[in-house]
């Protein structure tokens, strides 16, 4: 009988750690570490633990992902955005182990008006954005077989996100605004856990990736369309329509965003021979299974 390939999931108790944690129980041997079994802060507490695990694949879903907060904590955010991903892939390769870091579109500088792809400079205009980029390019210099997964708006079933609160706000208020100059793509979690999977054992997916669902709209159009979803589903909603803001008037933001930072997916679908799905149909599919 074939044994399951081992895999750990560091973060497992984050939106996509926890869908992939539950995703891959079935069909893989898992284990996972959310922040309590496992403090990206303590890199000895890391070696000893994994130290001691023996398994075929690492996934990195942990990270300090406050864009605020790293603005005023930046030890920290280097800490557990730069400096934990380095000892990871460490790890992974004294073990010959696959690692897998998921990082962010928000290494980029927005300035671009077309989807970024793994060829384009990173130019980070936020401390969250550099620890990000930093820690990919450690992780890079400490395992050369490193697989780097830049993911965007990342939304699912198991911990809030932008989507639920544009419920929330519709099904309690008469007004609901979002912004709509600021641009990118949702990606599910469901989807990223079936899409991840080729890429286990693929030896040509190495260095930088790009994975989204297709397409992109402003914060304001994924709002709307969530709301039209759940219309569509009968669930009742005081508010029908999303309001414009911009992304000027945010002033309880501390960090800079990227203004645009759609990510093209090309790259994968070239290792993979898979397009993922447009966004739209799987923030209907998310509505449909999980919104109550």
């Amino acid at each position: 009988m074939q044994t399951k390939q081992r895999i750990v999931i560091v973060g497992a108790g984050g939106r996509l750690g926890a869908a992939l944690a539950r995703e891959y129980a079935r069909d893989y041997d898992i284990a996972g570490f959310n922040h309590a079994q496992l403090d990206l802060g303590q890199p000895e507490q890391m070696r000893t633990r994994l130290g001691q695990l023996e398994f075929d694949v690492l996934i990195n879903t942990a990270a300090q992902t406050n864009v605020d907060r790293c603005e005023t904590e930046r030890e920290e955010a280097f800490a557990l955005n730069a400096e934990a991903p380095r000892v990871l892939a460490e790890i992974c390769h004294a073990k010959a182990a696959r690692f897998i870091h998921i990082s962010t579109d928000y290494v980029f500088d927005g300035e671009k008006r077309e989807p970024y792809t793994e060829e384009d400079e990173a130019r980070p205009i936020s401390i969250y954005g550099a620890s990000k980029r930093e820690g990919e390019r450690l992780a890079l210099e400490a395992n050369d077989r490193a697989l780097i997964v830049r993911v965007s708006w990342v939304f699912g079933p198991d911990r809030p996100s932008f989507v639920d609160w544009a419920i929330k706000q519709a099904r309690e208020h008469d007004e609901v605004k979002a912004i709509a100059d600021k641009f990118a793509t949702p990606t599910y979690t469901l989807d990223l856990a079936q899409l991840l999977k080729p890429l286990f054992t693929n030896a040509n997916a190495t260095g930088l990736l790009h994975l989204a669902n297709t397409g992109e709209c402003s914060w304001q159009e994924y709002a709307q369309w969530a709301l039209d979803c759940c219309r569509a589903e009968g669930l009742p909603l005081k508010a029908s329509l999303v309001g414009a803001t911009r992304l000027e008037d945010m002033k309880s933001f501390i960090a800079k965003r990227p203004v645009y930072s759609v990510l093209a997916s090309e790259k994968y679908r070239g290792l993979t021979g898979v397009t993922p799905r447009p966004w739209r149909d799987a923030v209907a599919a998310y509505i449909r299974e999980h919104v109550r």
